[in-house]
């Protein structure tokens, strides 16, 4: 799923890319497309065992009905094995990295595929979609510098909090139907108009963790009219998602988020490039 990629993606090249400015000045490009393939290969296994471990509670839900392993377009052992090839990928790509990085890739991988188990045991599953995505831009940094840093921390929280609250309103659109067939998740559990309103406290905290990294890493103006830009998105988010009207979800989950996710890639780049990053 391509379309996922605007979501982490960015922020472990932003997190990367800083960490490389205020290592050396310069890029090292080799180390990018390694956190590139761990980045792709790490979230295909992620989505792929969401898709396996879901697929009884996809069949019952409408939204998810037609989903390639619900309707037998994908075989299973396929999927299986897709997702072992996803994961050796990973695990390579990380050794090439370093050992640090091997050493932890279980911690990441783990993360990600708890979420799937989460709304068995949990009405917070967003929290383990945080934590998991919170892992994206702090190993990045582990990758160039061999080391976690506070600003990779973070960095980390902005990015958990963002992704964890939007998937709070997406999530919302599944609500009677989780009720139903005994998914747990907040809307499910609290109701939608506080998972709203959640979602947009969660997102205060973003911002304020987006301000933590930009002063963390000594970025400038770019950087800050990113933020500026990010905070009237995510405003405009949730003006166009209401209790009553779930029927813009995907433009919200989607459009808004990727703007955000691309949007800040471009001014922190902007901004490192403007500060002497050498290519």
């Amino acid at each position: 799923m391509i379309e996922h990629s605007v979501f982490a993606l960015p922020f472990a090249y932003i997190s990367a890319l800083t960490a490389m400015w205020q290592l050396t000045g310069s890029v090292h490009w080799w180390e990018l497309v390694l956190i590139t393939i761990a980045m792709v290969s790490a979230r295909t296994v992620a989505m792929a065992a969401n898709r396996i471990l879901d697929r009884g509670y996809d069949a019952l839900n409408p939204r998810t009905a037609q989903r390639e392993l619900v309707t037998g377009e994908l075989d299973l052992r396929a999927a299986w094995i897709g997702t072992v090839i996803a994961l050796i990928v990973f695990l390579a790509s990380a050794a090439a990295l370093s050992w640090r990085c091997l050493l932890l890739s279980p911690i990441a991988i783990g993360a990600l595929v708890l979420y799937s188990y989460g709304k068995r045991f949990t009405d917070f599953p967003q929290v383990l979609l945080g934590i998991a995505q919170f892992m994206a831009p702090v190993g990045a940094w582990l990758a160039v510098t061999n080391e976690v840093s506070w600003t990779s921390v973070a960095l980390g929280l902005a990015v958990g909090t963002w992704i964890g609250g939007f998937d709070l309103i997406y999530s919302c659109q599944d609500a009677e139907v989780d009720r139903r067939i005994g998914s747990r998740s907040f809307p499910a559990r609290f109701g939608v108009p506080a998972a709203l309103q959640t979602s947009s406290l969660v997102h205060v905290v973003t911002l304020g963790a987006f301000v933590w990294f930009g002063l963390a890493a000594s970025l400038e103006w770019w950087w800050w009219l990113g933020v500026l830009l990010t905070a009237g998105v995510l405003v405009y988010e949730h003006r166009i998602v209401r209790p009553d009207d779930l029927s813009r979800v995907n433009r919200a989950f989607f459009t808004a988020n990727g703007v955000i996710g691309i949007g800040l890639f471009v001014f922190a780049l902007a901004d490192l490039i403007a500060q002497g990053l050498r290519w």
